[in-house]
């Protein structure tokens, strides 16, 4: 027999059992509660597949997984049978979001939803172009990611009134950074003298000195003259440049796009800088190649057809290329575009202004937690591509980074019907700040911060003033969950897919001791950098904290170097520790070659991330520590573009590497590192997304053997409470996920605030 939920509530609520704890309630009453939710909130899909769809499904030539097959069915029901406006898939790393939302666009264009808009990372652009023709059969793929965007876009437009003869689906993939691109312009109006005799053969009254002006701005189409906000007419010379105008007479655009360059390149040029671009061509090589084949047929090889650029004959009916060197150059053209077409115009913005609603069925948005801020351009571009499709699909692993306006603005972009419906809107002075505001405190954790201080003194009392600050904390609420999250949002975790598919996946944490030099030089410095800052606290000024902070955090681990920390404002000297290991390995550093020992005897490659790539680089000082130690190490950095990082960690595992070095963020979302089984984490940051991602880079689909991840943190020391409250974040988004925390970093899980906060007040402590 069933119970409502207010029924097992009334049975614990006795004399006898005043309190209960929590895991005894679950285990006691789980079932009912269960019941009761299923019955007042049915699901969307209830495991029932839909079988016209699962036939779709089927008919692809990779086939889903079940447990993806049932991700696409119900966000599927979501947007088709209950017509709400976007669907969610919070899906754990690896497990095939993008296989996931290909089979969803395929299900969708049998409902008629026939174009889909993909808004990809840049270096996932054509990953996402090659899986979707691995994976659906007559698929029209669109890449607007290169310098001709604009031209394929102008294109689609002119093809409107065309009836398609494509009966396929077609893809549309706009890489981020393109989407929010800006562009070059400048004034396109014209200068006549007959326009200024026009305007006084007409009677109007002008001063001398104005009439000895020879030249005024007109519209290049009807030659009308440009006018001021007040009217007059605008000379050649002082036509503004920094607004688009139109003309009053004709609505001719007075401004025209031009290209960044001052001077263009010519085609032989613009072949010569791609060619470069692919592995094993260099300056030279593309210079002999254009001189002997032309620039016209390589540029039209390039945009149609690589595979026969690969397979290219010389006179003599001789492959130019070798078999090494085309193995290479496959591998890496299946990621790569070449368009040599030109114009810089916005993409979103040309959609926005010269697609009709509606063109673009269906917007899948890859890494969705990417667009939640409030002001960034790429959230706001996104917004702006969501109001114009009519169905969206948002991909994510790490739906939530802990706070609850995490998914204000991206539930705001995706769904603002639903969000208006709960009185969240524009106020007068059309922002959305104070919504946002009401949303957090609502459904997120807010903390008002109250501080009354003694005044002067009057005449019959002392005066006491009191002020209110207001700041966030981790935390979403079960009411928010209930409202704005499970209703729409449909997940998978890699367990879900099944045992046979992935192997086992392990984190471990380690506390580090210091050497008792690092200890002793630690504390001094913490003591020295505490008491300004308490002192600086006081007084109302909070420029050291940041500075403080990043010291204290960054030191052990940069301690090899001398450290001099300066006040961010006067640039006074506020501590000065000289360096303290030299060219010996620190009791981390001692760890991560012990580590990567263990894993080389198993013939197993490690993957050490560490966040220090800037001014306190360590990357190359790890490099030198395990070449000694005889690892073959390399160093991925910044300077391999987004779009060459596959091949070229690639072409390391080729060349026998050990170990590869990075920052997470280079890797963390997109690349599969399956031939590195092992991650060892030096540092973790505080970006839970960045964490999560980049901790899941080797556990994934088609890795075979064990993934162990390896977190690293010095004791006593700042860094313990950043880990800690990392574990308190990932606590908060695995929540929103359904998902009981069960990281490495949980251990450490203690209630906190921000990292700022919780590292000042352990220090001021």
């Amino acid at each position: 027999m069933n119970q409502s939920v207010a029924e097992i509530v009334t049975q614990i609520e006795t004399p006898q059992s005043n309190v209960i704890p929590l895991s005894t309630f679950i285990s006691d009453f789980g079932d009912g509660l269960l019941n009761a939710v299923s019955q007042q909130n049915p699901p969307v899909y209830d495991g029932t597949p839909n079988l016209r769809r699962q036939a779709v499904m089927e008919t692809l030539k990779r086939r889903p997984f079940p447990a993806q097959q049932d991700v696409v069915q119900a966000v599927s029901s979501l947007l088709i049978d209950r017509g709400e406006q976007a669907a969610i898939i919070n899906a754990e790393m690896g497990t095939g979001k993008t296989m996931m939302a290909i089979a969803a666009s395929a299900v969708m264009h049998q409902e008629g939803y026939h174009r889909s808009l993909v808004i990809s990372p840049p270096h996932l652009v054509y990953k996402w172009r090659r899986e979707i023709l691995e994976t659906v059969d007559g698929a029209r793929v669109w890449v607007l990611n290169g310098s001709d965007t604009l031209r394929k876009l102008v294109q689609l437009r002119a093809l409107l009134d065309q009836r398609s003869t494509h009966t396929g689906p077609e893809f549309f993939i706009l890489g981020r950074v393109r989407m929010r691109m800006g562009f070059h312009w400048q004034p396109s109006v014209v200068a006549h003298k007959r326009h200024l005799r026009r305007h006084v053969e007409a009677g109007n009254d002008y001063s001398p000195t104005f009439l000895q002006t020879d030249e005024l701005a007109a519209c290049p189409q009807c030659g009308t003259v440009a006018t001021d906000d007040e009217g007059d007419p605008i000379f050649f010379a002082h036509y503004p440049a920094d607004r688009r105008h139109t003309c009053t007479q004709c609505n001719e655009a007075l401004w025209t796009l031009t290209h960044p360059r001052a001077k263009p390149k010519n085609r032989q040029e613009l072949v010569n800088k791609a060619l470069c671009q692919i592995p094993t061509i260099g300056p030279k090589t593309a210079s002999r190649l254009t001189e002997s084949f032309g620039e016209d047929l390589l540029s039209g090889m390039l945009a149609d057809n690589v595979y026969e650029f690969i397979n290219l004959m010389d006179d003599e009916g001789e492959l130019v290329f070798s078999d090494k060197q085309a193995r290479r150059m496959e591998r890496a053209l299946g990621n790569m575009e070449f368009s040599f077409g030109q114009g810089g115009y916005q993409p979103t913005e040309y959609i926005k202004r010269y697609l009709p609603d509606g063109y673009f069925d269906l917007l899948v948005v890859d890494e969705g937690h990417e667009y939640k801020n409030d002001g960034s351009a790429q959230g706001q571009a996104m917004g702006v591509l969501a109001n114009k499709v009519r169905k969206t699909i948002l991909l994510t692993g790490t739906l939530m980074g802990g706070y609850g306006d995490d998914l204000f603005y991206l539930l705001w972009r995706i769904m603002p019907r639903r969000m208006i419906e709960d009185g969240y809107r524009y106020n007068t002075n059309g922002t959305l700040g104070s919504a946002s505001m009401a949303f957090m405190r609502e459904h997120g954790i807010l903390k008002d911060i109250y501080k009354e201080t003694e005044g002067d003194s009057h005449r019959t009392a002392r005066g006491k003033r009191m002020t209110v600050r207001t700041v966030k904390a981790p935390g979403f609420g079960p009411k928010g969950i209930t409202r704005f999250v499970l209703p729409f949002t449909a997940f998978l975790k890699l367990k879900d897919i099944g045992s046979n598919v992935l192997p086992p996946y392990r984190e471990h944490f380690e506390e580090i001791a210091m050497t008792a030099e690092q200890a002793d030089r630690y504390k001094e410095l913490e003591s020295s950098l505490t008491q300004q800052m308490k002192e600086a606290l006081a007084k109302g000024d909070t420029s050291l904290l940041g500075v403080v902070l990043n010291v204290l955090l960054a030191w052990p681990d940069c301690c090899f170097r001398q450290e001099a920390v300066k006040h961010p404002r006067n640039r006074d000297l506020l501590a000065y520790v000289p360096s303290v290991l030299g060219d010996d390995a620190s009791p981390k550093e001692a760890e991560m070659i012990r580590i990567c020992r263990e894993n080389k005897a198993q013939g197993r490659r490690v993957l050490v991330y560490t966040t220090y790539t800037g001014k306190r680089d360590t990357t190359a000082r790890l490099k030198a520590l395990l070449e000694a130690e005889g690892f073959k190490a390399a160093v991925l950095r910044a300077s391999v573009g987004t779009d060459k990082r596959e091949d070229w960690i690639l072409s390391q595992v080729d060349r026998g590497v050990d170990v590869l070095i990075t920052n997470p963020e280079l890797v963390k979302t997109g690349l599969d590192l399956l031939d590195f089984p092992t991650i060892v984490f030096l540092q973790t940051g505080y970006n839970v997304y960045t964490l999560q991602q980049a901790s899941r880079r080797s556990w994934r689909i088609g890795q075979t053997e064990d993934v162990d991840v390896h977190f690293l943190g010095y004791a006593e020391t700042a860094q313990m409470v950043c880990l800690g409250l990392m574990a308190k974040k990932i606590a908060v988004s695995q929540s929103t996920s359904g998902d009981m925390p069960d990281t490495g970093l949980d251990v450490l899980n203690q209630d906190g605030d921000s990292i700022e906060v919780a590292l000042a007040k352990q220090l001021v402590a």
